[in-house]
């Protein structure tokens, strides 16, 4: 009898079934929130046959029995990894920096600069040019930041784009958005020319963390912003939901919190947070505000 969860395709290769699919998604959605429609069929098992390999299993049903059991954690924490897409650049969507530039980072470094405290969230960091884009920002803005009580926190489910992250070490491939000055002043060159490596007064703004969104947050002070780009897309409606109002728990008053370009804060939630420009939003001082 053939097992659901797979079959042979001409070539010999593994199929991943509708029953095995079903699996996969139901584990992604309670480990990490996301949401994988039918559509996505064919990456998962494109992706996920890596893991197969990489593991040594011979066929979905064996995989998907050991990432399911009380020691496939950390195969668990792998297979979300390669459902999640790592795409980032220095400086992306330019206009919140813009924004961060000519309005909310001004009366944030006068706050520290009179003994105050500034902290910054990067939620769903990836590979980290989103929090060292940050770091640069404000180092441009203020050569003495480092002086003062101003913090960055970096945070992603991928221990492995963590890892990298934290390394910051990119790839002149990896080094679009960032002015040549920028590069020059921010970055060591390592031999060869082709590969870079973020600086230690860059690195030393920032505090990488593992997190997923989904569970219990450790952190007990509030943000001044918070930025969770292109991340809540990948899931759920009923899990974004249950997002926001944890968001707006975690800003200080009129705190700033920013989306990625095709994300919207959705239903009674929007009632916290008033829009202050593209993918940009404001929490609400008072119910009035």
């Amino acid at each position: 009898m053939t097992d659901p969860a797979l079959s042979f395709v001409p070539d010999g290769s593994i199929r991943l079934e509708e029953a095995g699919f079903a699996r996969v998604a139901a584990l992604a959605e309670r480990e990490a929130g996301l949401t994988i429609p039918q559509s996505k069929a064919a990456m998962v098992q494109s992706r996920l046959s890596r893991r197969l390999r990489a593991t040594g299993h011979q066929d979905f049903e064996s995989y998907l029995a050991h990432v399911e059991s009380a020691s496939g954690q950390d195969e668990r924490d792998q297979m979300i990894s390669a459902l999640t897409t790592n795409v980032s650049h220095f400086f992306r969507e330019e206009h919140h920096f813009d924004k961060l530039r000519s309005e909310i980072l001004p009366p944030l470094l006068d706050r520290a600069r009179g003994g105050g405290r500034v902290r910054i969230w990067s939620a769903g960091c990836s590979t980290g040019q989103e929090p060292y884009s940050l770091a640069i920002t404000l180092l441009e803005m203020s050569r003495d930041v480092a002086r003062h009580d101003i913090r960055i926190l970096a945070t992603d489910i991928d221990r492995g784009i963590l890892k990298k992250a934290t390394s910051g070490v990119f790839d002149s491939r990896q080094m679009g958005g960032l002015s040549e000055a920028q590069i020059a002043t921010y970055f060591q060159s390592q031999p060869g020319g082709s590969t870079y490596t973020v600086t230690d007064q860059v690195k030393d703004l920032i505090a990488f963390r593992r997190l997923n969104l989904i569970d219990p947050w450790p952190m007990q002070g509030r943000f001044d912003v918070i930025l969770c780009r292109n991340v809540v897309i990948y899931f759920s409606a009923a899990t974004q939901k249950t997002l926001w109002p944890r968001f707006a728990q975690a800003l200080m008053p009129g705190g700033w919190f920013f989306l990625g370009h095709s994300e919207r804060i959705q239903d009674e939630s929007k009632n916290l947070f008033h829009s202050d420009g593209i993918t940009t939003y404001r929490l609400k001082t008072s119910p009035n505000d």
